[in-house]
């Protein structure tokens, strides 16, 4: 059988093929990322306190001009990771070798390929999360000025499915925006426990030699290193694993948005219209108007909850140290917030062009649903509570003329129909936004002072 030469020695061309999976393909979403990382850690190599130098000043700025070629091309699309590179480290690695000579040869010391896969997963996180977190706040303003422009449109609340109280459709969609806002913590605590530099772990063991990961960590904008140099390496899969589940969040809140939407635009119900651009006809019944965007929804909520899970079980059983099962993760974790992102991306828009009927959301209202409200209210003139809640309940008929508007009016505490605090909704938002600013300028600050050049790299 035909073997292929590598940098890391001569392969069988059906093992290279087997082990190098989809990585030729998937790495290009980490050229960018990977280059950042080699020019840190080639920084660091050039400050090391040894003689004869590493890497001198002179070499470090050549290496770092190499990869802001390579950032460039990446850009166009042009950048390509050959089969027997196997992955995005050693195509970089090669084309600065041709590029360099020797000095390419230089760029790997005191580093693995373990180090940079899992510095540039967690500079790729780091953005991926920062994105994620725009377009929730985007979907979470949606939903907001959805509900402060229906406020006072009457809409039944229900339990078990069946109607139960007077509700708003101002307080149905700001409990979604403020699930969404609450994912958004979830997102952060996520994106804070992954902003640690794992850079000079090496094969989990360390080096011989003093490198600096403190300044490594510095240069790449990271809160701080990773402590234990095993632990960096362990890190791996787990904080891929911590991402997802922040993702999972956000879907399990976008599933239930798409149901409930689903439900209310039956016609049976005609709450809601969906905007037609949203929807999908059929192949043979020409009236038909369908809410796949919802439907295929739910079902993305269980493919990242999947791909959760599939990682989780990927590393579960793993030994201390680097696997190769590892590679396996990638994947599933590039797919779960990708999925993630553009269930938000989707969702925003239609929420904002969604009708609202609201004679319809009057008309489902029936005496039975005041039955609770008046109840209290008689509480309120001193019946006790549970023999109001007999009275109503044998004599619901004095309930048939109550106006639904009027009744959602009287319900005025904190996050009622009517004490919903839109300052609140809105501070949370620009909360999110400013925290995804100050986050995206201190890391392109970062990389720019690296690089010696503006980041991001106008292609």
């Amino acid at each position: 059988m035909a073997k292929q030469k590598t940098t890391v020695g001569t392969i069988n061309n059906e093992t290279l093929a087997y082990t190098a999976g989809r990585d030729v393909e998937l790495d290009h979403a980490l050229i960018t990322v990977d280059c950042i990382g080699t020019a840190a850690h080639v920084t660091m190599l050039s400050k090391m306190p040894v003689e004869p130098k590493l890497i001198t000043d002179e070499e470090r700025g050549q290496v770092i001009a190499g990869l802001v070629e390579i950032i460039g091309l990446a850009q166009q699309d042009q950048f390509k990771i050959e089969l027997a590179d196997q992955d995005v480290h050693l195509a970089v690695e090669r084309t600065l070798t041709k590029k360099l000579g020797d000095l390419g040869k230089k760029i790997h010391t005191c580093r693995s390929r373990n180090d940079q896969v899992a510095v540039d997963l967690r500079l790729y996180a780091k953005e991926q999360l920062l994105q994620t977190l725009e377009e929730a706040a985007e979907l979470a303003a949606a939903l907001t000025d959805f509900g402060k422009k229906h406020e006072k449109v009457p809409m039944v609340g229900r339990t078990h499915m069946q109607p139960g109280m007077p509700s708003s459709v101002g307080l149905w969609a700001t409990a979604h925006a403020e699930s969404l806002l609450d994912d958004c913590v979830a997102l952060v605590n996520a994106y804070e426990m992954n902003d640690q530099c794992p850079l000079g772990s090496a094969a989990s063991y360390g080096v011989p030699l003093p490198i600096d990961r403190q300044l490594t960590s510095d240069l790449l904008g990271f809160s701080r290193p990773t402590h234990n140099v095993l632990y960096a390496n362990n890190g791996r899969g787990k904080m891929e694993n911590v991402v997802l589940t922040a993702m999972c969040q956000v879907m399990l809140t976008l599933s239930r948005l798409a149901q409930d939407l689903m439900i209310f635009t039956m016609p049976e119900f005609d709450y809601f219209q969906l905007p037609a651009e949203f929807c999908t006809g059929s192949s043979i019944m020409p009236q038909k108007q369908n809410p796949d965007v919802c439907e295929l929804m739910r079902a993305k909520a269980s493919r990242v909850k999947a791909a959760e899970l599939g990682i989780y079980d990927l590393i579960k059983g793993s030994p201390t140290g680097y696997n190769r099962d590892l590679q396996e993760a990638k994947e599933l974790f590039m797919e779960g917030i990708a999925t993630t992102r553009s269930s938000l991306r989707i969702m925003a828009p239609m929420i904002q062009d969604t009708k609202v009927n609201e004679q319809k959301l009057i008309d489902g209202f029936t005496p039975d649903v005041f039955a609770t409200d008046r109840a209290l209210e008689l509480v309120g003139e001193g019946m006790p509570f549970r023999d109001a809640y007999h009275y109503i309940k044998e004599n619901l008929h004095e309930l048939e003329n109550i106006d639904p508007t009027e009744a959602i009016l009287l319900k005025t505490h904190m996050g009622a129909p009517l004490g919903l605090d839109w300052d609140y909704f809105g501070d949370r938002i620009d909360a999110v936004r400013d925290t995804v600013g100050e986050e995206r300028r201190a890391f392109n600050e970062a990389v720019s002072e690296l690089l010696g050049v503006t980041y991001p790299v106008e292609s």
